[in-house]
């Protein structure tokens, strides 16, 4: 399935990982058109959001997802369907079939990202920074002890960011499980070294000790954003994310 001037770019690619960046600003042209590739039971989703700007994040990015699917699952877009795990998690299903396929996808204001993986286990989180909240009675809900005393020490602009960094974090850990809210966040924590400022590491709830998971810190000046993946093989060494993502021949709609 090929698309003419896409509303999303290749944003993270590393060993064959992909990660999509979605454009979402308001664009009547281009929401028109992501509503036109929606099945009927999304348009009648789409319809129900009552805040303008909620409509048009669903549209472009469920779009964006259809397209890139399609094209890696080699179907067309009126074979593409979804269905939904117990706790909400999209799943892809082609003419009927479930597919394998792995993605996830996370949108805050103006931006979007769609993540895409071979296995499963495959969680991403954005979060665009917000100042001036009350980021440590927030934290005081939703982190642990060590993770609040980080936040505590931090000052200013520092402030938001390291609290949407830990959220970013904790989240894409949470829809890589799979599980939704009905795990606590503040019941995990953030692995030490990326509590001290590490980019990356290897990463297990504490509930599931056997199932490690690989957590990668994506943020940028724009936002912040993180990613998590179930391994599937160990890493090779401490910067080495093991067998989680995608072969680096993958390729996605453009």
């Amino acid at each position: 399935m090929t698309f003419s001037n896409p509303w999303w770019s290749r944003w993270r690619e590393s060993e064959g990982s992909l990660i999509l960046h979605v454009d979402l600003r308001p664009d009547p042209e281009r929401e028109e058109r992501a509503v036109a590739l929606l099945d009927e039971d999304e348009r009648v989703r789409w319809k129900r959001f009552v805040h303008e700007g909620a409509r048009r994040r669903f549209a472009l990015c469920r779009a964006a997802l259809r397209v890139n699917l399609c094209a890696r699952l080699g179907c067309a877009n009126e074979e593409l369907s979804f269905g939904y795990l117990e706790h909400g998690k999209p799943f892809a299903i082609v003419n009927g079939v479930p597919s394998d396929a792995s993605f996830n996808v996370s949108h805050s204001d103006r931006h979007g990202l769609i993540g895409f993986a071979k296995q499963d286990g495959l969680g991403v989180d954005l979060e665009v920074r917000a100042p001036g909240r009350d980021f440590d009675g927030i934290g005081s809900r939703v982190y642990t002890p060590r993770e609040r005393l980080v936040l505590s020490g931090a000052a200013g602009s520092g402030k938001a960011d390291l609290f949407y960094r830990l959220w970013s974090l904790k989240e894409a850990l949470i829809k890589a499980l799979g599980t939704g809210f009905s795990l606590n966040p503040s019941g995990f924590e953030v692995p030490g070294p990326m509590l001290e400022g590490e980019r990356s590491a290897e990463f297990r709830f504490p509930h599931l000790p056997a199932d490690p998971f690989w957590l990668e810190d994506l943020g940028e000046p724009r936002f912040a954003a993180a990613r998590a993946c179930r391994l599937h093989t160990p890493p090779t060494s401490p910067a080495s994310p093991g067998t989680c993502q995608t072969t680096p021949s993958d390729t996605a709609a453009s």
